[in-house]
């Protein structure tokens, strides 16, 4: 029997997942301790929804729209926080260090009217100076970063109430750009949907060229129908975003907003598509192993620390726009405790080597959904506390269960 060239091409091509061994791939990763966003994503419909029944304005337009102004400074604080715990480190400064910042800027702007973008570098600059001295010390004499990043707590906080001296206060005009982009600056609707496109086809053609990549490896792949129901609920998600925080008396996405969305993406690019990306992975798995490999482990962690302040920096301008201004309080409080809440409970390991950047956003999500929630209720904040910490408990808990799971699958 002869076998025609059209059977000598169906045998060379690369097997094909359908949607059910989709599925069935996606149980077998959840089974294996691999649950992604799924815990995360779960607890946060369970919050909207029992808020929404208590209250139905929770999920109105403009609350919508408050809830991610409001998240979008400490979730830009996160993110630095998420890039830390990659490595199984943690700074605790980060709330002093956006107080500092938030401080520089009110002080420069107002009292001593220099311009304010000379003022927001120099607000910004606190950041990587800070991480760089952590991160000099933390690897040449070996610091914990616990026990660093403490003591930077107080420097922070100590430089912060010089620079606000005796007033203690000061407040930014609202008319200064800075406080406009931070409370009324929002992005027009015709620019949202087209920044929407953008995306989804940017999502689609790396799915497809990521097919015919591992076709031509003799891979299996994605099907056609898999990719184009991604694509199909990325689309839909994106674009009902954008139409329900728009409609009513909702004012859109917030500018401050779509920069914090904006941060989140590309570091998930720089961790999943760079090299340094993966040796921060690395390090975070086995800092023995990336030396063996080669990897400058020193550089990785000096360079984490530099980001995470300088995240931590940014996130207290944001806030300082948002408050139009600055006082001893700024960045005290609960501001560092929430980032570091927001990065566990979007699913960042507290063990190093396993988490994303999008947990940054859905961490924060998450403890803004229940601050509102619960103030929409006229419950005060120690109901919030205790709320918030029965959270991160069962975050904290599910993660050493997955890592469980994973090493009984050989994945640890």
């Amino acid at each position: 029997m002869s076998i025609g060239p059209h059977r000598l091409v169906d045998a060379a091509e690369p097997p094909r997942r359908t949607v059910r061994e989709f599925v069935d791939s996606g149980v077998q990763r959840v089974r294996a301790g691999d649950l992604g966003f799924a815990p995360v994503l779960l607890g946060l419909a369970i919050i909207w929804a029992v808020f929404a029944i208590l209250n139905p304005v929770f999920l109105s337009p403009t609350n919508l729209v408050n809830l991610t102004m409001q998240a979008a400074p400490t979730g830009v604080i996160a993110i630095g926080i998420v890039l830390l715990l990659l490595i199984g480190e943690i700074d605790l400064s980060v709330g002093s260090v956006s107080g500092l910042a938030g401080a520089i800027l009110a002080v420069g702007s107002v009292q001593l009217a220099l311009p304010l973008p000379l003022v927001i570098l120099a607000a910004l600059a606190c950041g990587p100076i800070v991480g760089l001295v952590y991160g000099f010390i933390y690897t040449r004499f070996g610091v914990p970063g616990f026990v660093l990043t403490l003591a930077g707590l107080l420097a922070a906080l100590g430089v912060q109430l010089r620079v606000l001296g005796t007033a203690g206060s000061v407040t930014i005009p609202f008319d200064s750009v800075i406080v406009q982009f931070g409370q009324q600056m929002f992005v027009p609707a015709p620019v949202m949907y087209a920044l929407d496109a953008v995306v989804i086809a940017a999502v689609a053609w790396r799915l497809i060229s990521e097919s015919r990549r591992r076709a031509q490896a003799g891979l299996s792949t994605r099907s056609p129908l898999s990719i184009g129901l991604r694509v199909g609920a990325l689309a839909a998600i994106l674009l009902l975003c954008t139409w329900y925080l728009g409609s009513g008396a909702g004012r859109g996405v917030g500018a401050m907003v779509l920069l914090f969305v904006a941060l989140v993406a590309g570091t998930h690019v720089l961790l999943t598509r760079t090299r340094f990306g993966r040796a921060v992975y690395a390090v975070g798995g086995s800092v023995e192993g990336a030396r063996r490999a080669g990897i400058r482990v020193a550089r990785v962690q000096i360079t984490l620390f530099v980001m995470c302040s300088t995240f931590a920096a940014l996130g207290g301008i944001l806030a300082a726009a948002r408050l139009a201004g600055a006082n001893q309080s700024s960045g005290g409080g609960d501001v560092f405790l929430n980032a570091i809440a927001a990065a566990v409970i979007g699913g960042t390991s507290l063990f190093g080597g396993r988490g994303s950047a999008f947990a940054a956003l859905l961490g924060v999500l998450v403890l803004t959904s229940i601050s509102v929630g619960l103030t929409l209720l006229s419950l005060d904040s120690s109901v919030r506390y205790m709320v918030t910490g029965a959270v991160l408990v069962l975050a904290v808990v599910i993660d050493s269960i997955s890592r469980r799971s994973r090493a009984a699958a050989g994945k640890a």
